[in-house]
């Protein structure tokens, strides 16, 4: 079976679901629409009984660039109006890392290619993931004037705070082999037939466990240590939107669409 909205596809085959991020011409950068239709993806493999495990990838040469830049730049004449809007958007990011983390079913992330800033909160909000060799992971949100508000609280809750902390500070993107050492990914592979073939096997190894065991598993670990970080990303919320009402987001945007280095007063 196969369903095409117009930027995420699912497969389903057998007991596995495959997720595909299909915007690759924008490198899966995430659109409002796109995190809608992730959260619908989710929902219809919730509900097909069949699927025992859903692998998370990307089309083309990344996995996911962040949010849409250009689509996060737009602004109207209404302060008041981008404001709520921006909050809006936070908030439906937030709920889709959310469904992530309650889905009854292990998530399993492809990791084809770069994923960075909200991409790499995809990667966090699976269970398990897996990363081609030339694929890298970073939070570079800071160098656009912005502040990764719902992906920090993920990266502590996998890592700890310590080694959060310095990749959201720099920005530098973290290539995946260090990656696999510091707990974001659990395994690197070759290329991406490799990964997308381990992934596979992943997941088949875990829909030989009982439905009710694996979903009572996952809602263990989210209801008890997880728990602190579910609250986390309502503060983070709050400080990603209001980091966005600032100059230097602006500032950060502006440069980004003006392809020139920032200029932070």
């Amino acid at each position: 079976m196969v369903a095409q909205n117009h930027s995420v596809e699912v497969r389903v085959d057998a007991e596995l679901g495959t997720v595909l991020l299909n915007r690759p011409e924008r490198r899966n950068a995430l659109s409002r629409s796109m995190i809608y239709e992730l959260r619908e993806a989710l929902f219809d493999l919730h509900q097909e009984r069949r699927v025992r495990a859903v692998i998370l990838t990307g089309a083309g040469e990344a996995f996911c660039a962040g949010r849409d830049l250009r689509e996060l730049a737009t602004a109207t004449e209404d302060p008041q109006a981008d404001q709520a809007r921006w909050g809006e958007e936070v908030d439906e990011l937030r709920e889709l890392y959310l469904e992530m983390l309650r889905f009854p079913k292990p998530l399993v992330a492809c990791v084809n290619g770069p994923a960075l800033a909200s991409g790499a909160g995809l990667v966090l909000a699976c269970d398990i993931a897996l990363a081609v060799e030339s694929a890298v992971v970073g939070l570079p949100e800071a160098r656009f004037g912005l502040v990764s508000g719902l992906v920090g609280p993920l990266l502590a809750f996998r890592i700890g705070a310590g080694a959060a902390a310095r990749l959201m500070l720099t920005g530098e993107p973290c290539p995946a082999v260090e990656a696999m050492r510091l707990g974001i990914v659990h395994e690197v592979a070759a290329d991406g037939q490799a990964a997308r073939e381990r992934s596979e096997q992943i997941g088949r190894q875990c829909a030989l466990g009982s439905p009710e065991a694996v979903s009572l598993s996952k809602r263990l670990l989210i209801e008890t240590i997880g728990e602190p970080m579910m609250s986390q990303l309502t503060g983070g919320a709050i400080a990603a939107a209001m980091a966005r009402t600032t100059e230097s987001a602006q500032e950060g945007l502006d440069a980004f669409l003006a392809g020139r280095p920032p200029e932070w007063k």
